[in-house]
């Protein structure tokens, strides 16, 4: 079996060559010049005044929750506290609020856009406004939430909001881009996704506080929180202290600095980062077109030209398929897929002791999670890698059940 159509790929450019060899002749490794470049290039791209620069999108997520718990200004966000979320996602972003030391709360999704149900949102808060103090949207396959319903709910429950854009790199929301629509955002740069590079990920913000808590939580809360040192030039704020910041932790935070060369094979991505929507918005169009005649037996994604897709999401329709037959099918003839995320406090076997209280509570996420599945629609793909796709189609349903 020889996989044709891949999930995600990759090309290292000229572009991206010269990126990191610049950082290798440079003898710099962990963070310096190519990481602080990113963080200024992607803030502009997404129209936020700052990022930070982290490992992963997991590790952004965490650091962001940290940073809202030390928060002085927040003090509804701590531990034990509600975080309401997406039940069908990748499971990191349950598993952030988790290890920050609070209750995830899930509530049903549009079976079309997989974004959070804004009625049932609501329902939670007017049931029991008093625990909760975050939301937690997730842009699932680039399908950007109703931020305007929730902010509109923030504000009313006096809640922050944490956007998870990790999936939606460049999604637009009324003209303005996914990460820039809640006081703070987190992206994943996963090879599979749109801007690649294989681990890395990044928080977005407008509030200077905010990110200078994720800078010093990020390096295990070192009290140095300045964006490039200058210690070595005697122009440390804390020159003349008794101690060094850079050894001097007054809070409890992580590892999670990112390496140099993520950053570099980065920022050439970052300059074409419109060319790549284009390309993968320009194939779901195409697949659409050649899976029409399909679509009482699936779901084909919703198509928007705001919508940076991370990839081809497909729903199965029709109960006398089985979405383990299909996907096997599909590989045989070349066409790599992946289960959509199953619906966590239902499907996930690490929170299984969830499983009872929401069974029959989340009936779109849970047909979501046991029936849907993702192929790949990324800018790499050719007419011919398309046409592979759908003969594959073509042959599956010919065959029938």
């Amino acid at each position: 079996m020889t996989i044709k159509v891949r999930i995600g790929d990759i090309r290292i450019g000229r572009e991206e060559t010269a990126s990191v060899l610049e950082s290798l002749a440079e003898g710099q490794l962990s963070e310096g010049r190519k990481t602080k470049e990113f963080e200024k290039l992607w803030a502009r791209y997404i129209g936020t005044k700052h990022c930070v620069a982290l490992n992963s999108g997991s590790s952004a997520l965490l650091a962001g929750l940290h940073a809202l718990i030390h928060d002085v200004r927040r003090p509804k966000v701590r531990p034990g506290c509600r975080v309401i979320t997406s039940p069908v996602t990748y499971v990191a972003t349950s598993n952030a609020v988790v290890l920050a030391g609070m209750e995830p709360v899930y509530v049903d999704i549009d079976s079309r856009t997989f974004t959070l149900d804004i009625n049932q949102v609501e329902d939670v808060l007017r049931r029991d406004r008093k625990g909760h103090a975050l939301l937690l949207p997730v842009h699932l396959m680039g399908y950007v939430n109703d931020m305007d319903a929730l902010n509109d709910l923030a504000r009313r429950y006096d809640l922050a909001v944490f956007e998870d854009a990790a999936q939606a790199h460049g999604s637009l929301y009324k003209g303005r881009r996914a990460g820039s629509l809640s006081d703070l955002a987190e992206y994943s740069f996963y090879i599979a996704h749109n801007i690649q590079v294989g681990e890395m990920g990044a928080v977005v913000t407008d509030d200077e506080a905010l990110c200078r808590l994720i800078r010093r939580i990020k390096a295990n809360g070192r009290l140095c929180d300045c964006r490039v040192c200058r210690r070595s030039a005697g122009k440390c704020p804390h020159r003349g202290a008794a101690f060094d910041p850079r050894f001097t932790h007054d809070l409890i935070g992580f590892n999670f600095k990112t390496a140099e060369l993520h950053a570099a094979i980065a920022i050439p991505q970052v300059g074409r980062a419109d060319a790549i929507i284009r390309a993968r918005q320009h194939n779901v169009r195409a697949l659409n077109a050649k899976l029409e005649p399909y679509a009482e037996i699936f779901q084909l994604p919703v198509y928007s030209e705001e919508v940076s897709y991370l990839a081809y999401p497909l729903v199965i329709r029709d109960p006398r398929w089985s979405r383990e037959k299909i996907m096997t099918a599909l590989e045989r003839a070349g066409v790599e897929t992946r289960p959509l995320f199953g619906c966590i406090p239902t499907q996930q076997p690490a929170y299984r002791s969830l499983q009872q209280r929401y069974e029959g509570r989340l009936p779109r996420a849970d047909f979501a999670g046991k029936n849907g599945f993702y192929i790949g629609c990324h800018q790499y793909l050719g007419r011919a890698d398309l046409d592979c796709v759908e003969e594959a189609f073509r042959n599956l349903v010919r065959k029938g059940p």
